[in-house]
């Protein structure tokens, strides 16, 4: 389903949902606090720190209830009628397509020549400030979200789901979706971003090392443009050049894969933040690595359904 229609743009969507409830809470919880430079005196750090975890719990249980409501009472009324409402929820919780049709668009601008068409579609992907990029750099972007997306975005819910139903599918999305919100280490969220971030470093930390290892399975399978044997060898070497635990971990896959070099100073808010190379330049970047990228995580995708419907069958065989 996810394939064949993605996240349709006109269709209440849960994940939504989840991020309006995280902002109503963060209004009720934190409200508004006094600029931590200004009048750092001011700051209460383990008053903000608590009510970020009442956030996370809370976010957890009413998604968790929610979710679980959702599919019962319809498997109450009808088999049937449960199943088709699990496999749209599963749909929900998978982001492959929509992972790839955002970062496509980017791809498209490029080749029409409209940097500035591609600077806003990028925009769209990325936290940092696209305006100053020049194709480069916007490919760059590009293709370090669908690496780094692919982990949380499709592997990760991916095995939550399977291990747990859409249940616990969208508690892992509730969680990814609060570290996008509020993890931040800005004046607003400095201390109640903190359990947020920390659970979703903590979700991550096996799925991210997983979907590297996938990224690499598939580019021994995905044509002459990848190569395995350099994405283990990067991966190996470079997965720890981010201050997160998790991102460079599928970055450096997917960059020594493809030959390119990632990663880098980035400008975030008009301030040039500094972060370490990814990958080694074995070829210049280039717009069709968008391409290519979308290609890989696609491999990985469907090797990452393999595993879990093979893990699935083992659990049902002997729990049978």
């Amino acid at each position: 389903m996810d394939i064949v229609i993605g996240d349709p743009h006109n269709i209440p969507h849960p994940v939504k949902w989840i991020g309006n409830l995280i902002a109503l809470l963060d209004r009720k919880l934190l409200g508004d606090i006094p600029d931590a430079k200004s009048d750092p005196s001011r700051r209460n750090q383990l008053s903000e720190t608590l009510l970020g975890v009442i956030l996370v719990i809370s976010v957890i249980l009413i998604t968790g209830t929610a979710a679980f409501i959702a599919i019962a009472l319809p498997y109450y009324i009808s088999v049937k009628l449960g199943i088709a409402v699990e496999a749209v929820l599963t749909c929900y919780v998978l982001a492959m397509t929509s992972l790839r049709k955002e970062s496509m668009k980017v791809y498209r601008e490029l080749a029409a020549g409209d940097l500035d068409g591609a600077r806003r579609a990028v925009s769209m992907i990325v936290g940092r400030d696209t305006n100053v990029l020049d194709e480069t750099g916007v490919t760059k972007a590009a293709v370090e979200t669908v690496a780094e997306n692919f982990s949380d975005g499709v592997a990760a819910p991916m095995i939550y789901t399977a291990l747990g139903g859409p249940v616990l599918g969208l508690i892992y999305k509730c969680i990814n979706t609060m570290d996008s919100m509020v993890g931040y280490r800005n004046d607003r969220y400095m201390y109640f971003g903190t359990a947020a971030a920390r659970l979703d470093d903590t979700a991550n930390f096996i799925p991210a090392r997983l979907s590297a290892i996938l990224l690499i399975l598939a580019s021994a399978v995905c044509g002459r443009d990848y190569n395995a044997s350099r994405a283990f060898r990067i991966w190996r070497r470079d997965r720890y050049n981010h201050k997160s635990p998790n991102a460079a971990q599928t970055e450096s896959a997917c960059a020594g894969s493809l030959g390119l070099q990632l990663a880098g100073d980035a400008q975030y808010f008009g301030r040039i933040v500094k972060k370490p190379f990814i990958g080694d330049p074995v070829r210049m970047i280039e717009p069709d690595d968008i391409i290519r990228s979308n290609r890989l995580m696609t491999a990985a995708s469907v090797l990452c359904e393999i595993l879990c419907l093979a893990v699935m069958a083992v659990v049902c065989h002997y729990l049978a």
